[in-house]
């Protein structure tokens, strides 16, 4: 076999890395010579990028057809990447969640969950993460509010089961768990590649210490053992520089033990040549792909493919090198232009928000003063937070700013709505409580016939209601009528009385009685509806009927009042009854359940004290009334108030003993 000639070192061309910034070309890497077991490495110069696998397979020629001083060496071997594009922030896509409600935020975990490898959704799964912590707070700052607005201690405060935050973390802390689940496979994985690696490093130590056989079977162990190295995968980072050293020293052993002849060689080189220039078809085909990052992703794979083939004939070096690298900056171009584009895109829309903030802060800047100003501002906000929506992700560093400035402007607007509202309700129930009052003393006056004071005092009332501001629309339309009939039926009343004071009297005594007897002869039945109706009915045709003679009018009135209240005593006694069935089947359906009961319990106890703080207030009321006509109608509704408010507590009463009762049995349990 010819001594070989010594072998020339290669040439590294930068390229872009993942950051577009130039690596510096890889340092020559020259083994001890003649040191057939020594391990040559660098020491001193720190952990450094291992030069490309063609770097190992440097062409050896033998002596008498070693290049020329001026010919070109053996081939230019792309860099390596500083680390394979694992964490390339392209591949995931950027989402704006800012704008989510926290069900929404969690609908999103679970759809990124149905994704089988979490490397590619963890940027979004953290942002997801992030947003939903923020709006949490929120709902805890406003559960906490709530609880200190209805009077409670901030010491007695606790938090109360939520839902929506229980089921996101429960679901994130999946999410954390499969990946680092993960994160662990990877690592022992690459733990695993390492020996494999070291056992290959072995075997082609075995192999360079062995008698040689035929120069082709020795080839082909030796084509067999670079295939599985570069079928094994990633290994720890810390170990990889090492690694290649000991790999390339000992391909350069196995070259110069070997002395392979040019014509195998030649063979070799060919071979070599046809798959770089696959890579490079492949590397042109990536020109023309649409998606930018599955391009670059593309690339990174070629150019590690790049470097596990070995040199290719030196006249068609250059030319290769050439065209692989011409596509794979026109790549890298491509990528450049796409996240400038990308980030033109996010200054836009960063605009655009601060373009809505403005308009958000000019629209809250003077305080409606209206119903209609705040539903117009109201609708102008709900336009622009639809419009916000609609606007992509800004740049992260000021996402979080300019959404918490604009749902502040937001927030405060509807605090000072619920404010304004709020005084609002105040005033239209004060005014509420005046009508009523009005209505009270109309209806009062209506059954009055002295007809020249009654009139006087109706006029005045009109006018008194005039002066009372509005209310709530709907309870207004209400008192305006009840008002009105109030009236009308007093002046019809009255000029019934003057039309025909006298003809019809005899006969309207005569009806009057017949539906007195017809009331007392009539059946009431179980049906609570029915009966009402009847008696309804009754009230009614007695309405109808006209005026009777002075003499008998009190009297019929007081006998047929006192026989509808009769009835209405006993249909409520019966619904009291029918009632008290039903809250007990009520509470017998909730399984007497301890929180059921105290919460009812304490509902009941609230409605018994301020009906009793109504009945002390009636009767206190009572005892200024100063003894007349009018005094004595007023002292009659009170009456009725005063009669119902104690039916309601009685009734009141009988549903806490039931929930006394339901309380002892489940302790007796």
């Amino acid at each position: 076999m010819e001594e070989l000639n010594e072998m020339q070192p290669t040439n590294v061309n930068p390229e872009e890395n993942v950051s577009n910034e130039e690596l510096q070309p890889v340092a020559e890497q020259t083994p001890a010579a003649n040191d057939a077991n020594t391990i040559n490495t660098n020491e001193n110069a720190g952990e450094t990028t291992p030069a490309a696998e063609a770097e190992s397979k440097a062409e050896v020629t033998p002596a008498e057809d070693a290049p020329a001083a001026s010919e070109p060496k053996t081939e230019e071997a792309p860099a390596v990447e500083a680390q394979a594009e694992t964490e390339e922030p392209a591949a995931e896509p950027v989402v704006d969640y800012s704008a989510m409600t926290r069900e929404e935020l969690l609908a999103a975990l679970e759809e990124l969950m149905q994704e089988a490898d979490v490397s590619k959704i963890r940027n979004r799964a953290s942002a997801i993460r992030n947003q939903f912590n923020i709006l949490n707070k929120d709902v805890e700052k406003q559960a906490f509010d709530a609880f200190l607005a209805e009077g409670g201690n901030k010491d007695d405060y606790k938090a109360q089961a939520d839902s929506v935050a229980e089921a996101f973390f429960k679901l994130y802390d999946t999410f954390r768990a499969r990946r680092q689940k993960m994160q662990e496979e990877l690592e022992a994985q690459k733990q695993h590649n390492l020996e494999a690696k070291q056992q290959i490093l072995e075997e082609l130590r075995v192999l360079i210490d062995k008698d040689e056989e035929t120069l082709k079977q020795t080839y082909d162990e030796f084509n067999a053992i670079q295939e599985k190295w570069k079928a094994i995968g990633e290994v720890p980072r810390e170990q990889m520089n090492d690694l290649w050293q000991n790999y390339h020293f000992l391909i350069e052993q196995f070259f110069n033990k070997v002395k392979i002849n040019k014509e195998l060689r030649m063979l070799d080189l060919k071979r070599n040549l046809e798959q770089k220039i696959q890579l490079c078809e492949r590397a042109e085909e990536l020109i023309v792909e649409t998606s930018v990052v599955k391009a670059f992703k593309a690339l990174q794979d070629l150019r590690a493919q790049w470097r596990e083939i070995g040199p290719v004939p030196a006249e068609q070096n250059e030319e290769t090198w050439q065209r692989f690298n011409n596509a794979a900056n026109q790549i890298d171009e491509r990528r450049r232009e796409y996240y400038d584009q990308r980030k033109e895109e996010l200054d836009q829309n960063l605009l655009a928000k601060q373009a809505l903030i403005e308009k958000a802060e000019e629209l809250t800047a003077t305080p409606p003063s209206s119903t209609k100003q705040w539903n117009d501002t109201t609708t102008g906000l709900d336009d622009l937070l639809k419009l916000w929506k609609s606007i992509g992700p800004v740049p992260r560093e000021h996402n979080e700013e300019v959404w918490n400035k604009f749902k502040g402007i937001i927030d405060q607007f509807y605090a000072d709505k619920k404010v304004f509202f709020s005084q609002r309700r105040d005033e239209h129930a004060e005014n509420y409580h005046k009508k009523v009052d009005i209505c009270l003393r109309a209806e009062a006056i209506a059954k009055r016939e002295d007809w020249k004071n009654a009139t006087e005092e109706l006029l005045q009332l009109q006018e008194e209601w005039k002066t009372v501001g509005p209310t709530n629309y709907k309870l207004g339309d209400k008192l305006w009528h009840r008002f009105r009939k109030a009236c009308d039926e007093f002046f019809a009343k009255k000029a019934e009385f003057y039309k025909d004071i006298r003809t019809s009297e005899s006969e309207n005594l005569t009806k009057k009685q017949a539906i007195i007897e017809e009331l007392k002869a009539h059946t009431f039945g179980d049906d609570r509806n029915e009966n009402l109706e009847a008696i309804k009915s009754f009230q009614r045709r007695w309405s109808e009927i006209g005026h009777v003679p002075r003499q008998d009018k009190e009297r019929l009135q007081q006998e047929f009042r006192s026989l509808i209240n009769s009835i209405f005593e006993k249909l409520k006694i019966s619904a009291r009854e029918a009632e008290e069935n039903s809250f007990r089947e009520r509470v017998r359906s909730h399984g007497e359940s301890r929180g059921f009961v105290n919460s009812e319990k304490n509902t009941l106890l609230n409605k018994i004290d301020h009906l009793r703080a109504d009945l002390s207030l009636w009767e206190n009321n009572l005892g200024f009334l100063a003894n007349s006509k009018q005094a004595d109608l007023l002292k009659a509704e009170f009456e009725k108030k005063m009669q119902a408010a104690r039916q309601q507590i009685a009734l009141l009463e009988a549903k806490v003993r039931i929930l006394d009762e339901a309380e002892k049995n489940k302790e007796n349990e």
